[in-house]
């Protein structure tokens, strides 16, 4: 008969050994731009942080062909198009926001002044570059129908366009205050 407890102990101290080096490589993946956001966050006195050099060379070891250094904060899409995209639909409450891959999702919403119907709406910014094909917007629509519950309704033609060009003004405002700094 084998030792369960020692068993169950080696099955314990394995866990505690992966995430004990998930976290170790999460820690160590922070970039040096992000080490002096800390920095900056505790005050002058807070140590400042080089970037460690790297036995690879400058710019580490990449696979597949050139790595290519992403401009606009760390996200993969406009940053200007996702701030605004955020604040655009932020009374709505999110079920998924993506950066990376630039999708915005909400959950149903049903306004005040008509508790009888509910709006859903996806975002999705195509794009790193400003424009106004870099952003799409779809919007949902139900109405409640008594015992039915809530069944799908049309939504006006150019509802997705209005919220699209809202979207395209608010970041476009925000780029030119950025510029203005």
């Amino acid at each position: 008969m084998p030792n369960r407890v020692g068993a169950a102990a080696m099955r314990q101290y394995a866990r505690v050994f992966v995430v004990a080096a998930a976290v170790a490589g999460v820690v160590g993946c922070a970039s040096a731009e992000q080490r002096k956001v800390l920095s900056r966050q505790h005050g002058e006195s807070a140590p400042q942080y080089e970037e460690p050099e790297s036995i690879f060379g400058e710019g580490g070891l990449t696979f597949g062909g050139k790595k290519e250094q992403a401009d606009g904060g760390g996200i993969g899409v406009n940053s200007f198009l996702w701030r605004a995209s955020l604040d655009t639909i932020s009374f709505m409450p999110l079920v998924s926001a993506d950066p990376f891959g630039g999708v915005i999702i909400t959950d149903w919403y049903s306004p005040p002044q008509s508790p009888n119907e509910r709006f859903k709406v996806n975002v999705y910014i195509l794009g790193r570059s400003l424009r106004a094909d870099a952003v799409r917007a779809t919007v949902f629509r139900q109405q409640l129908a008594g015992a039915a519950g809530w069944i799908d309704a049309a939504v006006e033609e150019n509802t997705a366009t209005k919220l699209e060009n809202a979207i395209l003004t608010s970041a476009r405002q925000m780029r030119i205050a950025q510029q203005g700094e």
